[in-house]
């Protein structure tokens, strides 16, 4: 690889609002972002909530010349809605699907049976091993009563720690996606602090777009004031997120968004609006490592969001559990009432009421014990993350009561870049 090596990356993400029976003027949105990823001829294109994989074939085939390699990612029972459509070949295609994803109970909210995901495709481009990682988070549907928290932070946190060990090989990561998180929100720094990875929307030398970098806005005529709640004049919750390792540095030159409408004929691709980031990878010299070894104020604040996140989970361990004792006494309650119930069957005088309630009554033990297993499966994996947390912030104090701060700043450091 020469010294003066440089490496162009056009990249594309969009969240397609592309769900079969509900979205508005789906088959006609599709075929406009074809048409214009086939115009535009960007080197990747990810996209998410593709939720018809009839969509995804005929993307595909439309797409065929521009983008030879396509993949789509397949979990849970709707899907994960997760595709990607690249200019150059796939050396290695990983997908994992998230521990936690909402509640089966929430039929209208949805998020438990997609199966929502993250996918990694590995490339090799110019001698340079590309990670490019596509998500989506569960979906915030209340900002003041926000009962999928706890899950969203187990999400970037799994996100995280995949990203973390799957790349130590990489050159150069790339995180696209909708996640579902405002760019201070906890998950959010919880996984731009462990893994290095910077915001194109912050770092880029020129932006163009949505004010703010929004990408829902009110201007979208897919977007109402619910979808925004308390923030009238748009979130910005979809990401372009970057790193370089040793040896490499990584730029956004240009970022840019829709603004509430398709760039060629006025009307929307989707409810969100779409990202377009022009990146640079160049070799740096070591003394301009682009993810130096993190100083004290780096440090500090990791250890916050840590702990921060640690006393998330927390919560919702005990709300998880809250639940599940819950349904646990109506199970005992509703085994007792069954045993009264074979009682008065095995009489003369309420046999006929006995077996009306039988019904009834068993259907209430078994929703009881669904929803017990469901909450004690949702604490585990809240434990599982949180014990995580714990390790590292155990070796953090650790090092800290030894008054050896050196040896601190390496094990963060593994954490915060591969």
């Amino acid at each position: 690889m020469k010294p003066n090596f440089c490496l162009r990356l056009r990249v594309f993400n969009l969240n397609c609002w592309d769900i079969p029976y509900v979205s508005k003027h789906r088959a006609d949105r599709v075929k406009r972002l074809g048409d214009f990823l086939n115009v535009e001829s960007f080197d990747l294109a990810l996209l998410e909530e593709v939720w018809s994989e009839q969509d995804f074939q005929y993307l595909r085939q439309k797409l065929s010349l521009t983008y030879p390699a396509a993949h789509y990612f397949r979990s849970g029972i709707i899907g994960s809605g997760l595709c990607v459509f690249s200019k150059h070949p796939f050396q290695e295609i990983i997908q994992h699907v998230y521990t936690l994803n909402g509640y089966p109970y929430m039929i209208h909210h949805g998020d438990w049976f997609c199966g929502k995901a993250v996918g990694l495709l590995v490339l090799h481009l110019s001698g340079l091993v590309l990670n490019v990682y596509v998500t989506h988070l569960h979906a915030e549907y209340s900002r003041q009563k926000d009962i999928y928290l706890a899950h969203r932070v187990a999400q970037a946190w799994e996100l995280a720690q995949f990203i973390h060990h799957t790349s130590k090989t990489a050159d150069v990561v790339l995180l696209c996606g909708d996640l579902n998180m405002h760019p201070k929100d906890l998950g959010c720094c919880l996984l731009k602090e462990w893994t290095g990875l910077r915001d194109a929307y912050l770092e880029t030398q020129d932006f163009k777009g949505s004010e703010d970098g929004c990408t829902m806005v009110p201007m979208n005529c897919y977007v109402s004031q619910q979808d925004l709640g308390p923030f009238p004049l748009g979130i910005r919750i979809d990401y372009v997120l970057y790193k370089a390792v040793s040896g490499f540095c990584i730029n956004c030159k240009t970022l840019r968004t829709t603004t509430g409408h398709d760039p060629h004929n006025g009307t929307p691709l989707s409810d969100h609006e779409a990202l377009m980031a022009t990146l640079y990878v160049r070799h740096s010299p070591p003394q301009q490592d682009p993810s130096p070894v993190q100083g004290p104020p780096e440090r500090s604040s990791l250890i916050n969001v840590l702990r921060e996140a640690w006393t998330e989970l927390g919560l919702g361990i005990a709300q998880a559990r809250w639940w599940a004792t819950l349904a646990g006494y109506v199970i005992g309650l509703g085994l007792i009432f069954l045993a009264l119930l074979c009682i008065l069957a095995a009489g003369e005088g309420a046999r006929e009421m006995a077996v009306m309630l039988w019904t009834p009554n068993v259907g209430l033990v078994l929703g009881a014990g669904a929803v017990y297993l469901f909450h004690m499966q949702e604490a585990k994996g809240l434990c599982r993350a949180q014990s995580e947390l714990q390790h590292v912030l155990g070796r953090a104090r650790e090092t800290q009561d030894l008054c050896s701060e050196p040896q601190l700043a390496p094990l963060l450091a593994a954490g915060g870049q591969s």
